[in-house]
């Protein structure tokens, strides 16, 4: 009969994704053999987990800062957004060393079997975001100027945003190679259309119903090589 303290720390590791309970049994009787420093640590590392990690408002990375360690990067390249569907999706790309840009974390993908409407999802920000440097005039000119005129103007407002850095050129849309991943690059690809935004996906060396997060690195290289 093991000790109640030892058993609940058993049922809470069992909880945990891919944890059985003969995986949180050894868990909890490795912590138990660590010195007390050692789990005071793991104790306040489980306490900050909460207490000190927030969501970055730009682009809904978690943070411990005002904004992400991406957003508030001043060398990362504004004028490219990822955009993917969990933070965890992040991770991998980051890996390959091919993208410098920011990103945008939807929190899910399109799927309505499950409930999940585009309402639900960080799209109108990726919007809001995608329309706060087209480089449009914000108000419009008090005669109508001739076409040559206003085309030209509107060339010299997109470079000048170009050339502060936070219009982005070009939006990648980073999802799963699911039908709910296609659903939802198709919804955005609609709704970003009008934005004169270039929009891209990965290549297609993605396997069918794969995983970003599973998806070797030299794959994962040539999709954003590649993309299209």
């Amino acid at each position: 009969m093991l000790p109640s303290s030892l058993k609940t720390l058993i049922d809470h590791f069992s909880r945990l994704p891919g944890i059985g309970q003969r995986a949180a049994t050894r868990l909890a009787f490795y912590l138990l053999n660590q010195p007390k420093e050692e789990l005071e640590n793991f104790a306040q590392a489980l306490k900050d987990l909460k207490h000190k990690t927030k969501v970055c408002p730009n682009c809904f990375n978690l943070t411990s800062e005002t904004l992400c360690a991406f957003c508030a990067n001043k060398k990362r390249n504004r004028l490219l957004i990822c955009v993917v569907e969990d933070i965890l999706d992040i991770i991998p790309i980051e890996r390959t060393g091919q993208f410098a840009g920011l990103y945008h974390v939807l929190g899910g993908l399109i799927t309505p079997t499950e409930g999940i409407s585009p309402d639900k999802l960080k799209i109108k920000e990726l919007m809001a975001r995608v329309k706060k440097y087209t480089g449009l005039p914000s108000s419009p000119p008090l005669e109508p100027a001739p076409d040559s005129i206003r085309g030209e103007a509107a060339r010299l407002d997109s470079r000048r945003a170009r050339q502060e850095g936070d219009f982005p050129a070009e939006v990648i849309l980073a999802f799963n190679p699911t039908v709910e991943g296609d659903a939802t690059a198709l919804y955005l690809e609609r709704a970003l259309k009008p934005l004169n935004v270039k929009i891209s996906r990965l290549a297609r060396g993605l396997s069918a119903g794969g995983d970003l997060e599973y998806t070797d690195e030299a794959t994962l290289i040539n999709a954003l090589k590649n993309r299209h």
